[in-house]
C-alpha cells in the first residue's frame, strides 16, 4: 500500500468494526477509539473493507492501495 490511513477521532464512535475487519492494521486505544497500528504493508482488501464498514465513516486513506 502506498499512502496513509487516517481516522477522524471526532467522527469515530469506537464500534470496533475496523478492528474486527482488519485486526493487523487497526486497534482501539484506552479511550475506546480506533487508531492505525500499521500503515506500511497494509493489505488493500483489509483497508477497503474497514473503510466500507465503518459506521461513522471515520476512516479514510490518501494515496494508492496497490498491494
Amino acid at each position: 500500500m502506498t499512502g496513509r490511513i487516517t481516522i477522524d477521532r471526532d467522527k469515530c464512535i469506537g464500534s470496533g468494526q475496523c478492528v474486527f475487519r482488519a485486526p493487523d492494521i487497526f486497534d482501539l486505544d484506552d479511550d475506546g477509539y480506533s487508531y492505525v497500528k500499521v500503515h506500511a504493508n497494509a493489505e488493500r482488501d483489509a483497508v477497503s473493507t474497514a473503510v466500507a464498514n465503518c459506521p461513522a465513516d471515520a476512516i479514510s486513506f490518501e494515496g494508492r492501495l496497490d498491494t
